[in-house]
């Protein structure tokens, strides 16, 4: 998993699941704003989504979102990668001394764990990245075992993005370097990608770290020439604090999905209720999921009434892949035929299921 993939919420959980064994868990009721606007709770479905090989052909509008039947084309994820050595303590960190701890190795970066749950979930996905020279053929092969086709770049100067994640319950800190991924621009998303795609997804860490960004605005309209949607996950919110919120909302202007957690959508607003955060937001995208951790997601799609989805509960081991899974969940559950509403319930299940094992990828890991 990437750089600022905490997906902590206001709430206490990881973005998108219900998790048990914390302090602030609860039942999801619907809180008391849903029954003063015009908000739907999302109702259980009974039958499995159909898989990503098997969904129909569909037109995307001119609105940047795609219609109801299916989605014809692939996914196209770029961003980063990064190795993770993933820390959870046995009790709280003792100074100067040894502290009893799981530590494991795990591949990650959240724009290729997202690729990496797509593929798991069955979506036809490209993904595009920049490590190590040395590191090409060991991601290949991991990226590769999800089902991902890679597209990695060779760096023959930088290191693979690394990543120190300590873990405590619900909470996670992270020590970074970005390597490689510093140097990823969109350019290297190439014309023949985009031909195929349907969706193309990225994440907030290739604005915030980026000395360009004219490539990122030519990925925009090379998209738009070819009616691909682009798919944005802000990532962070104290980064999207620190690059400026006016100047990000410019850089995605034209993006067509938009998934932000609570703390991102009140950074994007300047609002603290979730449900009219949702609304802002859906005024200017056309399909906004906003993710409230344990207590649930609410969708804001344009002319439609919004709609509350309630978490999955879930056993938490870590919260690494939540966020990533979410996304992934989404968007599979969408190219497939799904409905925003159907989309975000089969994305929450997903995310419960992430947040059950170590690392930032599905289980077992390929790492």
């Amino acid at each position: 998993m990437g750089p600022g993939r905490t997906r902590p919420s206001a709430h206490g959980g990881a973005r998108g699941c219900g998790c048990r064994g914390h302090p602030r868990q609860g039942r999801h009721a619907v809180p008391a704003q849903l029954h003063r606007r015009r908000i739907r709770r999302a109702k259980p479905r009974g039958e499995p989504r159909p898989r990503a090989q098997q969904r129909a052909t569909r037109c995307r509008d001119r609105r940047g979102v795609v219609g109801t039947d299916g989605v014809s084309g692939r996914v196209v994820v770029f961003g980063d990668v990064i190795d993770d050595i993933v820390v959870v303590p046995s009790g709280p960190i003792r100074a100067d001394t040894d502290t009893p701890s799981s530590i494991r190795h795990r591949a990650g970066g959240s724009a290729a764990n997202v690729a990496s749950w797509l593929g798991d979930q069955g979506a036809a996905v490209d993904f595009v990245g920049r490590v190590a020279t040395e590191d090409v053929t060991r991601h290949d092969v991991i990226l590769s075992g999800f089902g991902v086709t890679p597209h990695l770049v060779a760096d023959d100067e930088n290191p693979t993005g690394a990543i120190v994640v300590l873990v405590d319950g619900n909470q996670r800190s992270m020590l970074t370097e970005r390597g490689a991924n510093a140097f990823l621009t969109a350019d290297a998303v190439t014309d023949a990608l985009l031909d195929a795609a349907a969706i193309v997804h990225f994440t907030g860490y290739s604005i915030y770290h980026s000395q360009d960004h004219a490539p990122l605005r030519r990925l925009f309209e090379r998209a738009a020439s070819r009616n691909v949607v682009v798919s944005v996950d802000p990532a962070s919110a104290g980064d999207l604090d620190d690059f400026g919120v006016d100047r990000f909302l410019d850089l995605i202007d034209g993006a067509g999905m938009l998934f932000p957690n609570l703390d991102e959508g009140k950074a994007l607003t300047g609002l603290d209720d979730p449900y009219r955060i949702a609304e802002v937001l859906g005024e200017r995208f056309p399909l906004v999921a906003l993710t409230l951790g344990v207590g649930g997601v609410v969708i804001a799609e344009r002319g439609k009434d919004l709609v509350f989805v309630p978490a999955v509960e879930s056993a938490v081991v870590d919260p690494t892949g939540a966020g990533d899974s979410f996304t992934a969940g989404f968007l599979a559950a969408w190219m497939s035929g799904a409905g925003a509403e159907a989309a975000a319930s089969a994305a929450v299940a997903v995310a419960a299921r992430a947040v059950t094992s170590v690392g930032g990828r599905p289980s077992p890991a390929r790492a």
